[in-house]
C-alpha cells in the first residue's frame, strides 16, 4: 500500500483528497465531528508539505441535489478546525484555486456510485496527485475511490486509511493474547464472515444483541417475539459447531413486551423466551461474565451493541461492555457503527486505542475481503 511517504515532493501541487465527511447534521450544524477530526493529520501534513487540497466527500444518499445533503456546513466547520477558509466548489466545473477547497457532495454527480469513467477522468484532471483517506468508503468501487486513480500521476493512502489497515490487519496477524472478539447487532448474516475470521484467530468470541437469537433457535430454544433472522440460523449453527469452547452466548437476558422506552424490563435466567415477550438486552450475569473476559484480554475487538441501547431500560448490557472495554489495559479496537455510537453515548469514546471510522469497511477487511479503494493503491 502506497502511503504519503511515497508521494515525493508535492510542494505547489494540488492534491485531490478523498475524505469521509459523511457526518450527522442537525439544523445545518455538525453534531459529531469524529470523522472530520480523523482526517486532520493527513490534511495538515499535506499542507505543511506545500500542497493545495481539493477535498472530496459524500454525504448521505441524495437522489438529486437536495439542499439537506450539501456539504456547506461541513466546509464551514472544517475551516474553524484548520484555521483557514475552505471554499465550497458547487461542481467540477467551478473549482476555485484555493489553499483548501471542498467539492460539493460527490454523490450529487450521477456517475459517482457507478464508477463512471468520464466522471473519474474529470476528477483526475483537477489534481496532480490523489490521496484516499476515506476508510469508510474504501469498500465501495466508486469514481472518487477507484476510477480516479487511473487519471492522476501519483496516488497514495492517507494517514487515517493507513492506520485503519495496519491496526485491523494487525489484530489478526499478531494480537496480544488473549484476543477477545465481541460481536453484536441484529443480523448473523451481516457478520458471519467476521465471526468465521475470529473463529480462526480469537481465543474467545462473545455474542450479544439480537443476533443471539438465531444461535439460540439453532439449539432448539424458543425465541418468542425476539428479532430472529431466519437466514441466520444455519450459519449460527455452523459457527457453534466450529467454535465449540470458544464462542460464548448470553446466559440470561432482559425481556420486554415491545420495542419501546416505555416497556418494563424483565430479567430472565431462562434462555427460552415466552411468546408474548422479546429479548432486548443481555442480562446482568452475562454482562458480568463478558466484562471479566474483557478485563483479562490482551486485545479486544468490538463490533455491535449487546441490545437496544438506544432505549434507556435496555441499555445496561451495552453500557457494561462499553465500560469494560474502556477500562481494560488491553489494546482495544472498535469497529465503528453502533459500537462507536454507544461509546459516545456513555462518554467513553476517548478511552479506546483505535476507533474505526468505517463499520462496513472494517468488517470486510477483517473477513479477508479485498477493499476496492485499497487495492488500487497497492
Amino acid at each position: 500500500m502506497r502511503t504519503l511517504d511515497d508521494l515525493g515532493d508535492v510542494s505547489g501541487q494540488r492534491g485531490l483528497v478523498r475524505v469521509d465527511f459523511n457526518v450527522p447534521l442537525k439544523d445545518g450544524e455538525v453534531t459529531d465531528d469524529a470523522r472530520i477530526r480523523a482526517a486532520l493529520p493527513t490534511i495538515e501534513e499535506l499542507r505543511e508539505k506545500g500542497a493545495r487540497l481539493l477535498l472530496v466527500s459524500h454525504l448521505g444518499r441524495p437522489k438529486d441535489r437536495e439542499p439537506e445533503f450539501s456539504l456547506a456546513p461541513v466546509a464551514e466547520y472544517l475551516a474553524d478546525l484548520v484555521g483557514t477558509q475552505v471554499a465550497l466548489a458547487p461542481d467540477l466545473d467551478s473549482v476555485p484555486d484555493g489553499d483548501v477547497v471542498m467539492l460539493e457532495n460527490i454523490r450529487f454527480e450521477p456517475g459517482e456510485t457507478k464508477n463512471d469513467p468520464e466522471l473519474a477522468q474529470r476528477l483526475g484532471a483537477l489534481a496532480d496527485f490523489y490521496v484516499n483517506d476515506a476508510f469508510g468508503a474504501a469498500h465501495r468501487a466508486h469514481a472518487s475511490t477507484v476510477g480516479v486513480v487511473e487519471h492522476v500521476g501519483n496516488s497514495a493512502a492517507g494517514r487515517l486509511l493507513q492506520r485503519e489497515v495496519e491496526t485491523l490487519t494487525g489484530i489478526l496477524a499478531d494480537p496480544g493474547r488473549p484476543l477477545v472478539a465481541i460481536v453484536g447487532g441484529a443480523k448473523v448474516t451481516d457478520k458471519i464472515g467476521v465471526i468465521d475470521a475470529f473463529l480462526e484467530v480469537a481465543d474467545t468470541i462473545l455474542i450479544g444483541g439480537a443476533m443471539s437469537y438465531p444461535f439460540f433457535r439453532s439449539q432448539g430454544h424458543e425465541v418468542g417475539g425476539s428479532l430472529c433472522e431466519a437466514e441466520g440460523v444455519e450459519p449460527a449453527a455452523r459457527a457453534l459447531e466450529q467454535g465449540a469452547g470458544k464462542l460464548r452466548l448470553p446466559v440470561d437476558h432482559v425481556l420486554g413486551k415491545e420495542f419501546s422506552a416505555d416497556a418494563e424490563p424483565i430479567t430472565s435466567d431462562e434462555i427460552d423466551v415466552p411468546e408474548d415477550l422479546m429479548g432486548l438486552d443481555i442480562g446482568p450475569k452475562t454482562a458480568e461474565l463478558y466484562a471479566a473476559e474483557i478485563k483479562a484480554a490482551g486485545t479486544v475487538f468490538w463490533n455491535g451493541p449487546m441490545g437496544a441501547f438506544e432505549l434507556a431500560p435496555f441499555a445496561a448490557g451495552t453500557r457494561a461492555v462499553a465500560e469494560a472495554v474502556a477500562a481494560t489495559d488491553a489494546v482495544t479496537v472498535v469497529g465503528g457503527g453502533d459500537s462507536a455510537a454507544a461509546l459516545a453515548q456513555f462518554g467513553l469514546d476517548d478511552q479506546i486505542t483505535h476507533m474505526s471510522t468505517g463499520g462496513g469497511a472494517s468488517l470486510q477487511l477483517l473477513e479477508g475481503k479485498t477493499l476496492p479503494g485499497l487495492e488500487v493503491l497497492q
